[in-house]
C-alpha cells in the first residue's frame, strides 16, 4: 500500500484529507503541528501520527524519510501570528528564514516545499484528494445576488485582486460599493465579525440591520494550491449571519467547501446568496 504524508494544521481540512486518503487506499503518515492540530486526528486511522512543534523542519524531514514518505500534502490553517511570532526555528528553518527576501506566508511555505523536494519529498496540491469539494461555478443557493450585491461583488473582486497580489489577504467585506474590512492576519471569520462590529457602531446591532454586507473571498493570482487554499465552512455562514452579511462570492474551482452541501443548506436557511465566478 502506497504511503502519503500529511502535514496537519488546525480545523477540519486535515481530517477530510486523512479520511479521503484512506478511502483511496493510502496509508497516511501524519505530521501534526502541536500548536494547531486537533487531538481528534489520532482517531482517524492514520498509519502513524507524529506531533511536531512549529519550526521543527529537520524533524519533519527525518520523520517522513524514516516512514518511507515521498509524497505529502499540507492541510489546515497555521495562524499567521504563529508563523511569524511564536515559531522557534531549528537550524534548518532558521537558515531558510534568513534566506527569505519577503516574510509572507507564500514565500515561507514555498521555501519549505523546495527544501522538502531537495530531500526527496514532493509537496502536492492539498486539494488533490478532495476535488468534489471544490466550489462549482454559478449560483449555488436558491437566492442569487441582487443588484446591489452584484455591484458589491464586482467592486470587491477588484479590491481583493489587488490586495491578493501582495499576500495581504483573500477576503474583503463590502457595503454599498465601499470597503468595510480587509482580511490581514486574523482570518476570514474574524474579518467578517470585525465588519459586523463596524456596521453596528454606525447603525446599531448588526443582527437588526438591513443585511447589506457582501463577503468576497478570492484565490490569489496564480494561487499555489499546495498551501493556503481558500476554505469555507458552516461556521463562516453563521458568522456572516451574525454580522449582517447577505452575500458570499467565491472563486470557482479555487475554494473548498469543507462541510459540503451543509454550507449551502445553512446559507439557504439564512437567506444568504452564495455565488462562484471563474477568476478573471
Amino acid at each position: 500500500m502506497q504511503r502519503i504524508g500529511l502535514i496537519a494544521g488546525n480545523g477540519k481540512f486535515p481530517l477530510l484529507i486523512l479520511d479521503a486518503a484512506r478511502a483511496q487506499g493510502f496509508e497516511v503518515v501524519v505530521a501534526a503541528i502541536k500548536e494547531e492540530a486537533s487531538p481528534e486526528i489520532e482517531s482517524h486511522g492514520a498509519a502513524s501520527v507524529h506531533w511536531l512543534s512549529l519550526g521543527e523542519l529537520s524533524k519533519l524531514i527525518e520523520t517522513f524519510q524514516r516512514e518511507g514518505v515521498r509524497r505529502a500534502l499540507m492541510a489546515g490553517q497555521v495562524k499567521h501570528q504563529q508563523i511569524f511570532s511564536a515559531i522557534r526555528p531549528d537550524w534548518r528553518l532558521a537558515k531558510l528564514l534568513l534566506s527569505l527576501t519577503t516574510r509572507n506566508t507564500d514565500s515561507l511555505l514555498g521555501a519549505v516545499a523546495k527544501v522538502l523536494a531537495e530531500e526527496g519529498i514532493t509537496l502536492e496540491n492539498s486539494t488533490t484528494l478532495l476535488e468534489p469539494l471544490l466550489v462549482k461555478s454559478g449560483m449555488l443557493t436558491r437566492r442569487g445576488p441582487n443588484e446591489q450585491e452584484r455591484k458589491n461583488i464586482d467592486y470587491g473582486r477588484a479590491v481583493a485582486g489587488q490586495l491578493a497580489k501582495h499576500d495581504i489577504g483573500q477576503t474583503v467585506i463590502i457595503a454599498d460599493a465601499a470597503c468595510v474590512a480587509v482580511e490581514a492576519m486574523e482570518g476570514t471569520d474574524a474579518t467578517i465579525d470585525r465588519a459586523g462590529q463596524i456596521m453596528s457602531s454606525l447603525h446599531g446591532d448588526a443582527s437588526t440591520l438591513s443585511r447589506s454586507l457582501t463577503v468576497v473571498k478570492i484565490a490569489k493570482p496564480n494561487q499555489d494550491m499546495r498551501f493556503d487554499v481558500p476554505v469555507i465552512g458552516v461556521k463562516t455562514i453563521e458568522v456572516m449571519q451574525a454580522a449582517g452579511a447577505t452575500c458570499l462570492a467565491l472563486d470557482a474551482g479555487k475554494c473548498l467547501l469543507l462541510d459540503g452541501e451543509k454550507i449551502l443548506d445553512a446559507a439557504n436557511a439564512a437567506d444568504i446568496a452564495v455565488v462562484a465566478d471563474a477568476q478573471s
